[in-house]
């Protein structure tokens, strides 16, 4: 445990911010998976809704820095990639 008053808050801090990230981590998962199964069922119109939601949530994901940059992308090319292999790309 942190003697210094500074590294105290600081140790508060990146509590918090590692709770909100893992949150946000985690609602990124799972708009990539419903995206992956509406693509797989064919969902057209739904589907490519959700890819829409699921690219702009891996983009505030980045800009915020809780994933990297390049990770973002690899997740944004791999959906596009998947609903493009269907099809249903809009």
């Amino acid at each position: 445990m942190a003697n210094i008053k500074s590294q105290i808050k600081r140790n508060r801090q990146n509590e918090r911010r590692r709770e909100r990230n893992k949150a946000v981590r985690t609602e990124l998962k799972t708009a990539a998976k419903k995206a992956r199964t509406a693509v797989s069922e064919g969902g057209g119109e739904a589907a490519t809704e959700l890819l829409r939601s699921a690219s702009r949530a891996i983009d505030k994901a980045a800009s915020s820095g809780i994933v990297h940059k390049r990770t973002a992308a690899r997740r944004k090319s791999r959906l596009a990639k998947a609903a493009g292999a269907t099809g249903s790309e809009g």
